[in-house]
């Protein structure tokens, strides 16, 4: 009696199978939100038997599963957007290259910082050749006064301070042991300089080899994940190990690229700084040769 019963009710009322079924199908398409698709498969063998006869006895059954699963639906995927307005980009790269990189990184990154704040102070016109300098030593000179243009050199920070110091303190054993005194001094000064520029090359040329070993150590990674899983492996396995290889070959090149353009700026910047120290040396101390003793006399 109660099979006729069932029998005559879903004979009847063609609308309650209809809406069974759209229960059935927000299920599903909840349950593949946040599951892969042998998931949805095992989901749906389980709860496709049992709705028909929930929908038979109560009527209502149909909606309120309905209602739910879309509600389901919803919330995983506002639960998603929010999980994913949580982590933001920092977090993300933080995550990626990891406390060693990072650590690495952020040290040549303020490595490169201090050297090129250096390097600007070092690479100044008023550091190499300060045109007062040049002016009060003339000055000097045209005055006679040839023991304070060499106090007022030999007191001077600058490069050509330095210089014309040392060929005035050879300058009385002849006008080319001076000049070679002022080469050997500009020689130094130069090779410090070239120095600690150097470094910031150091850094361009090391930060990509680094990129390149977290690119290379993030590839295994993700290859040891697909040949040690015993099934299909989840795209967000594979996506850690490519993430790190990705963003230390970025983090890698962005200093790198920066670096190598400020070494090569202020490099050619110096050399041009340290020619002319060189001219205007020679051209201040040129006035000498006729007043000087020669060599052997």
């Amino acid at each position: 009696m109660h099979e006729t019963a069932l029998a005559r009710s879903l004979a009847l009322s063609p609308t309650l199978s209809i809406r069974a079924a759209l229960c059935l199908i927000a299920l599903l398409t909840s349950l593949g939100l946040t599951t892969m698709s042998m998931a949805q498969d095992d989901a749906a063998d389980e709860f496709a038997a049992p709705a028909p006869a929930a929908v038979a006895d109560d009527p209502g059954a149909g909606d309120a599963a309905a209602g739910n699963a879309a509600a389901g639906g919803a919330a995983a995927g506002d639960g998603a957007a929010a999980g994913a307005e949580d982590q933001s980009l920092l977090m993300w790269i933080i995550d990626s290259l990891g406390y060693m990189y990072l650590l690495i990184f952020l040290a040549l990154s303020v490595t490169l910082v201090s050297l090129f704040v250096m390097n600007m102070l070092a690479a100044r016109r008023e550091t190499l050749c300060p045109q007062e300098l040049v002016e009060s030593f003339e000055e000097k000179l045209n005055e006679k006064e040839f023991q304070e243009a060499y106090d007022m050199a030999r007191t001077d920070e600058s490069v050509l301070g330095q210089v014309l110091s040392a060929g005035l303190a050879k300058l009385s054993r002849g006008y080319n042991k001076a000049l070679e005194g002022m080469q050997e001094v500009g020689e130094e000064e130069s090779m410090k300089l070239e120095h600690r520029l150097s470094y910031m090359a150091l850094i361009g040329n090391l930060s990509p080899m680094i990129g390149l070993f977290g690119t290379v150590q993030g590839m295994i990674a993700s290859f040891r994940v697909i040949a040690t899983s015993p099934s299909a492996p989840k795209p967000a396995d594979l996506a850690k190990g490519i993430s790190t290889a990705l963003f230390t070959t970025l983090v890698g090149l962005a200093i790198a690229i920066p670096a190598i353009a400020a070494y090569n700026i202020l490099r050619n910047r110096v050399a041009r700084l340290l020619l002319e120290v060189g001219v205007t040396s020679e051209n201040l101390m040129s006035r000498f040769e006729d007043f000087t003793p020669q060599e052997g006399e």
